[in-house]
């Protein structure tokens, strides 16, 4: 087992640039294209799904999965061990289309949609912190009836992963976190508003499409091209309805206001984490910075961890350095 300075030279003498590939039999037998793909990719999986004539238990499916208590859009495709995908804030299971498509030879490939983001139920009024995120995982794991699952978290989905690994540790074989977003151990300046603002805000729109689809796309990197390109559609397709935009606040609001220390902080309950972790980090991401890595280290000595040069969506921005990894750490537990 390679310690985690190791493994982060390993990475970076293999190179940080992933060059345009042609798709490899796995990706072609469940009907996808590289990553590399151009922004109708989406609509082209859902394309392929439908004329490829795969008919076997590990074809590429989109499916809406009625649970104890919210309806949840999910993509699955593979067979083999399950591995459950959870997106980051603002995003779908579409972030995980590479995903899909470089783990479904090996595994069981199941991407969600959260409850409030993508196709998913988007409740009024629910609390949208990583503890009602992972009530939703643990339902759908029952609705599937899979006891036990490695788990893929980027950004927010990283720590609802953290969360149902910390929650629901029986059910949970490894954890691949992809930048997950972490308690701020810094102050807070605005803290003390955002306790007083209200999530519901939302409901209303404080601006037109077009503007919002500026900033967004000013503020993620190469948002008009590629997956990214997919990625700020998705999220502008929910974002833009009330309800998505109650809970993007909601969502966006506990991750800022989360309690790092104290009796039911985050740092002092990441302790308990009973699962395999890997982490990968971007050296280049400006939301969770790689910084986070030491502090990790500090509190999960065991943990392993990736440094790659990307920003905050590694699956999407280095997908055949980020799968490699990744395939490798749950290979391990079969």
């Amino acid at each position: 087992m390679t310690s985690p300075r190791q493994r982060r030279g390993d990475m970076a003498r293999e190179g940080d640039r992933d060059e345009p590939v042609a798709s490899t039999p796995d990706e072609q037998r469940i009907g996808l294209q590289p990553a590399q793909a151009g922004p109708e990719a989406v609509l082209a999986v859902g394309f392929l799904a439908a004329t490829s004539g795969l008919t076997g238990p590990g074809r590429l499916r989109f499916r809406m999965v009625a649970t104890r208590r919210a309806r949840l859009s999910i993509m699955e495709a593979g067979s083999g061990r399950p591995v459950v995908a959870l997106h980051g804030l603002g995003g779908t299971k579409g972030s995980f289309i590479p995903t899909v498509a470089a783990l479904g030879g090996r595994f069981r490939v199941i991407a969600i949609d959260l409850p409030g983001f993508g196709d998913s139920d988007k409740p009024i009024g629910a609390s949208y912190d990583a503890r009602f995120f992972a009530r939703a995982v643990s339902d759908l794991l029952d609705t599937l009836e899979l006891d036990r699952v490695h788990l893929i978290g980027n950004s927010l989905g990283g720590r609802v992963a953290l969360e149902v690994g910390l929650q629901y540790p029986d059910r949970v074989d490894r954890l691949a976190l992809l930048c997950p977003s972490l308690a701020w151990r810094r102050e807070r300046p605005w803290a003390q508003l955002l306790r007083l603002t209200r999530p519901e805000l939302g409901l209303v729109p404080l601006a037109p499409r077009p503007v919002v689809e500026a900033i967004v796309r000013r503020l993620i990197p190469s948002g008009g091209e590629g997956w990214s390109a997919a990625g700020v559609d998705e999220f502008l397709r929910a974002y833009l309805t009330p309800a998505g935009r109650a809970a993007f606040y909601a969502a966006a609001r506990h991750i800022y206001l989360e309690e790092p220390h104290g009796e039911d902080g985050f740092w002092p309950r990441l302790r308990g984490l009973r699962a395999d972790a890997l982490f990968v980090w971007g050296r280049r991401d400006r939301l969770v910075p790689v910084a986070f890595a030491r502090h990790v280290t500090g509190t999960l000595p065991g943990a392993r961890h990736v440094e790659l040069d990307c920003g905050h969506v590694p699956q999407v921005e280095r997908p055949r350095q980020t799968h490699d990894a990744v395939g490798e750490f749950l290979a391990e537990a079969s």
